[in-house]
Order: C-alpha cells, then sequence, then structure tokens
C-alpha cells in the first residue's frame, strides 16, 4: 500500500493518465530541502511532500523489528495531524491551526493512523484518523486521495490497512450506498478472461474511457487491501496452483498477477519517461511483500534475492521509506533484514531519524549516532509527488496510476 503502497506517488497519474507511485528513480541525487526538517523528522531531504508517508514507514518498519522510536519523533507525527483527525503530506508550522487551505489527504492520514498503532500508547490519535476516514469514505466504498476525489486502488488499500490496524473492521466501514472498500477493490479488477497476462490485475481508476488497464503498483497496494492488512503483512500460505481464478478471489488473483510480472525479469521496470528498461526497485519490493503475504514465499525467492543484490544503493540513496518497503519485504518473506545483501537496513533506517528509545537485538545499531543518512527519502514517489506540484496537483501518495509490464 505504497501501498504500498507505494506508495506513494500519485497524482502524476491523474493528471498524465499515467497514474502514480513513480517508482523508483534510480542513481538521481538528492536535492537539497528547501525547508528546515524538524529535528524529530526521519530522513534529511526536503519533506514537503512526504514528511508523514516517510515517517509513518519508517515506525511500522520498524515495529517489525522491535524497535521503538524517538519520543520526538512520536511527537513530531502526532503534532502533524489537524484537529479533525487528517494528516497532510507535511506542514511546517504545526502550531498553526489547519483551515480550508491546508491539503489533508487520505494516504498522509492512513499512514500515520498505521504508524500510531505501531508505537502504541497513541488511541486519541488513531480514533480521531479513523473517524477522519470513516468521514471522507466515497459512495462507491473507496477513497480517493483527496477528500471528494475519485477512487484509486492504492487509496483505499491504504486506508484499509489503518483500518485493520487500528481495530475497525473494514467489512463493517460502509458508505452510505453500504459499500465497503472491498467493493471499490473488486470494481478496479480486471477479470481472469483479460488479455495477455493482466488477468487478475487491479487499475488504479478506470482510464478516461471508463477502461481497466493493469498497474503492477495498484495490483501490490489492491493485494494487501483485499488482504485486509496494512504494510507490514505477515507471509502466507502457499496457493494449490497458480493460476488466476474468478472464484479465487481478489488477493489470490492479484498476486498471480505479479508473479507473471517478477517472472519475465525478477523486477518490475520503471515506467518513467527516460527509464526504459530500468527496474523500479520500490515497486519490486512492494510486489515482493504482497506476493507473499498472499501465495507464501514459493515465488519470491528469486525476486527476493534480485533486491539483496541490486536495491541497497537504492534504499541508502532514497532513505527511511525506500528502507521500510524493503524490511516489509524481508518481514513478508521470513528473511533477515538485518543482514540484506550484506546490508543491515534496520541500522541504515535507524540512522535516518533521531536514536530510536529502544532496539531489540540491534546487531550495529549505535545509540549514539543520531546522524542521518546525505540522501534521504528522496524515493521514487517523492519524486513524482515534487512532478505533480509542478504541474499543480497539489498532492502526493495516492495511486500509482501507470501500466506496468
Amino acid at each position: 500500500m505504497n501501498i504500498r503502497r507505494s506508495a506513494a506517488l500519485v497524482a502524476a497519474t491523474v493528471v498524465i493518465g499515467a497514474a502514480a507511485a513513480p517508482a523508483a528513480v534510480a542513481d538521481s541525487a538528492s536535492p537539497s530541502p528547501k525547508v528546515v526538517v524538524p529535528s524529530g523528522l526521519y530522513g534529511s531531504s526536503d519533506p514537503t511532500y512526504d514528511g508523514v508517508w516517510r515517517q509513518s514507514l519508517a515506525f511500522v518498519a520498524q515495529k517489525t523489528q522491535g524497535v521503538q522510536p524517538a519520543e520526538k519523533a512520536v511527537a513530531w507525527l502526532t503534532g502533524q495531524q489537524c484537529d479533525d483527525g487528517g494528516f497532510a503530506a507535511f506542514r511546517a508550522d504545526p502550531g498553526t491551526a489547519c483551515d480550508a487551505k491546508t491539503a489533508v489527504d487520505s494516504n498522509s492520514t492512513a499512514a500515520a493512523v498505521q504508524a500510531l498503532v505501531a508505537v502504541g500508547g497513541q488511541k486519541d490519535a488513531v480514533d480521531k484518523g479513523v473517524a477522519w476516514l470513516k468521514k471522507n469514505q466515497n459512495k462507491d466504498g473507496g477513497w480517493g486521495y483527496n477528500p471528494g476525489g475519485a477512487s484509486d486502488a492504492n487509496s483505499t488499500s491504504v486506508v484499509v490497512g489503518a483500518l485493520a490496524a487500528a481495530g475497525a473492521k473494514p467489512a463493517d466501514v460502509k458508505s452510505a450506498a453500504g459499500k465497503t472498500g472491498a467493493d471499490a477493490l473488486s470494481s478496479l479488477a480486471l477479470p481472469c478472461s483479460a488479455d495477455g497476462k493482466d488477468g487478475g490485475a487491479l487499475a488504479y481508476q478506470p482510464d478516461k474511457k471508463g477502461r481497466l488497464v493493469a498497474n503492477a503498483d495498484a495490483t501490490a497496494a489492491g493485494v494487501l487491501g483485499g488482504l485486509g492488512v496494512g504494510f507490514a503483512p505477515e507471509k502466507g500460505s502457499a496457493p494449490d496452483d497458480y493460476t488466476c481464478k474468478d472464484d479465487a478471489g481478489l488477493a489470490h488473483n492479484g498476486a498471480v498477477y505479479l508473479q507473471n510480472q517478477l517472472a519475465t525479469h525478477l523486477y518490475l521496470k520503471s515506467q518513467l519517461a527516460g527509464a526504459a528498461d530500468q527496474p523500479d526497485y520500490g515497486n519490486t519490493a512492494d510486489a515482493v511483500t504482497s506476493v507473499a503475504a498472499a501465495e507464501g514465499i514459493k515465488y519470491t525467492k528469486d525476486p527476493y534475492a534480485w533486491l539483496e543484490k541490486n536495491a541497497g544503493g537504492w534504499a541508502k540513496q532514497s532513505g527511511p521509506a525506500a528502507y521500510a518497503q524493503l524490511i516489509f519485504a524481508a518481514h513478508a518473506t521470513g528473511n533477515d533484514p538485518h543482514d540484506f545483501g550484506g546490508t543491515d537496513l534496520v541500522t541504515a533506517l535507524n540512522k535516518t531519524g533521531p536514536t530510536p528509545a529502544s532496539t531489540k537485538a540491534a546487531k550495529s545499531d549505535s545509540a549514539k549516532d543520531e546522524k542521518k543518512d546525505d540522501g534521504n527519502s528522496v524515493s521514487w514517489w517523492i519524486v513524482g509527488a515534487m512532478f505533480i506540484a509542478a504541474v499543480g496537483a497539489g498532492f502526493l501518495i495516492s495511486g500509482r496510476k501507470k501500466q506496468q509490464s
């Protein structure tokens, strides 16, 4: 769920018709922050488009490894919440009350809810966030990035994960028309009879002609939404067969589609202009996580090994959200994130923010080191968000509406 997702980047897709969370941008340099990065925030790059998102993914990833973030890091995240319960991507001055111009969104809010559940002791903030999400559910049962925006697979999935994390059964959260998040996701799923290898995939949103176009990023998010789980699912059990079946369920069929995509190159390709044949590390990690959660690890061993061999440099350059995505993949596949192709992902993530309050058998964490990685958080979805801002879209993560091959 960027979902993750992914996770994700999105609006670009709404604006340019390619939906979303752009894939990992390999070898791109982190720009200098345009705003002062708060001391409690993970990552050192400009947080304008992803501050809450990267902080939230970091907390959820740390939870899987028994790491409790520093009090000031948690305080920074809770301080971003508006009085109505919603979260914007980043508020430079949290001391100023939110108003009609504050760009609250479903992705930041749902991610923050998952994160605050993970750190514990934040019931009031979690309850307010859940109330905001319920209030902004669309008639079709789903959620768009912006309140009132058309539902998309990525936003709906990250919200379903937040509801589940907070103990609100997603199946019981219904719109005025009696629709649930699962209904919205099902409406975006391609039938198994779809041409080629697209059967079982999800679209980000219908295109301008109302057609559903397979989107790997939306599918990875949708699988987790279909399972009713958040960013960090446990590994599932292996399927009986490797076949898309219309009665097998959205999560299984989506995972079969992703398996087909990964089987070709072991990774998913970037859809960014000028990046032909380049790997999309973030989307590949999300796909591995989703397939493992739905189908077990049988079909993820080789793609995970590819990530171990190739994704370490991308994560170091991209920052906390990227480290978190890889930790989710390790967690879902039963691998050790402390030994990821020679990189200790947990220690690396911890170093992008304040020294954690506590760690569980950390192998190389230094309690003295609060240094942040130089290239934090310019992850694929951030780059996309910055593009969105340039074209006036003004929002980030919701869904990555781009066709993956």
